[in-house]
């Protein structure tokens, strides 16, 4: 139980790290694509779901070496016996979809339990970042100098911390 229990945080803030790190580097450069707002928006989601992706496959590995590799759990139902099948169960708990095809046993329950809550928790923070970007960049639709990264003028000069979202000048 301990090494899954420690797993577990490692895991945690390793997927934290990885959607972290897709996120400011979208951030960072996205004022600098030379494309209408449509694709920098367009950019986010993929880049969001790239996040997501990286983290799925993470906690894939887990399975696979912690309940196939080492036999700390075990999954009933369909068998699980393979790194596509664990990918199959990762997808399932992170986005708390819970098919039922595999139901998690011994400490397996504990590894797709805070599986669930953190894709839970990613999931809400990448809707926030790609809401920011729609704010900034939705209004853009249809002006000539779209292509261009918007200036510091009204809005962004009223509220800094918005316009630093997503500008690759932005300080942490």
């Amino acid at each position: 139980m301990l090494v899954v229990l420690c797993a577990s945080v490692v895991l945690v803030a390793v997927t934290i790290l990885a959607l972290y790190e897709t996120l400011r580097l979208t951030s960072e450069h996205l004022a600098e694509l030379p494309v209408p707002p449509r694709t920098r928006i367009i950019v986010v989601v993929l880049a969001a779901f790239v996040g997501h992706t990286m983290a799925v496959w993470i906690y894939a590995g887990a399975y696979w070496l912690l309940v196939l590799r080492l036999g700390l759990g075990a999954f009933s139902g369909v068998p699980v016996e393979t790194f596509e099948d664990c990918l199959f169960v990762s997808v399932v708990a992170y986005t708390s979809l819970g098919y039922g095809d595999h139901a998690p046993l011994g400490h397996a329950r504990l590894l797709t339990g805070v599986e669930a809550l953190n894709g839970l928790l990613l999931i809400g923070w990448s809707a926030s970042f790609t809401y920011l970007a729609m704010e900034r960049y939705w209004p853009l639709h249809g002006r000539r100098s779209a292509r261009k990264a918007p200036g510091r003028g009204g809005r962004e000069a009223a509220e800094p911390g918005r316009a630093a979202t997503f500008s690759p000048s932005a300080e942490p």
